[in-house]
């Protein structure tokens, strides 16, 4: 079971080794990982420090997701101009 307090987004790139992640409940969240595996390891971890530091400098924190989601998509191309 994977343990997250925040929804997640990862994004798969066209380089197939390097994918994007983020959290829509957690504002300033991001991150880049080489596998889907390796994203939700450092979101675990990353969302507890990003956590951390949002309270070290008094700034609000969203209160935890009791039924996160994680979302696996393609990376969204800006639209031509």
């Amino acid at each position: 079971m994977i343990e997250l307090p925040y929804s997640l987004v990862i994004e798969a790139t066209a380089d197939p080794s390097y994918f994007g992640y983020y959290s829509t409940e957690l504002e300033g969240f991001t991150g880049v990982g080489h596998s889907i595996e390796d994203c939700l390891y450092k979101a675990k971890w990353g969302m507890a420090e990003h956590v951390e530091l949002l309270q070290q400098q008094g700034l609000p924190v969203p209160p935890a997701n009791s039924d996160p989601t994680i979302t696996v998509e393609n990376e969204k191309q800006a639209s031509p101009a």
